[in-house]
């Protein structure tokens, strides 16, 4: 998977996954905001391959772990954009 389809499948993927940031997802286009989507979808990946395998439970969990971190850093992103058009309700 290319570095450009990695981005949109982890903007897709997140968007999905937080549904009430789900417009300020799909509105991101800041290089920073794109490269915690690559990593989610990477993180992705990763855990998903080593499921399918049961390789490593614990690896597995630390996958999960970190695509649970980027989740939590990707919703901090979003309240520190500026989006003038969108307000987040607490």
């Amino acid at each position: 998977m290319t570095r450009s389809s990695r981005r949109e499948a982890g903007h897709r993927r997140l968007a999905m996954r937080l549904p009430q940031m789900r417009t300020l997802i799909m509105k991101a286009r800041d290089p920073w905001q794109l490269e915690l989507f690559e990593a989610y979808q990477m993180a992705v990946e990763a855990r998903d391959r080593l499921r399918r395998r049961q390789f490593n439970l614990r690896l597995v969990r630390e996958y999960e772990e970190t695509c649970v971190e980027i989740e939590q850093h990707v919703i901090r992103a979003m309240h520190e954009a500026p989006y003038p058009n969108y307000r987040l309700v607490p």
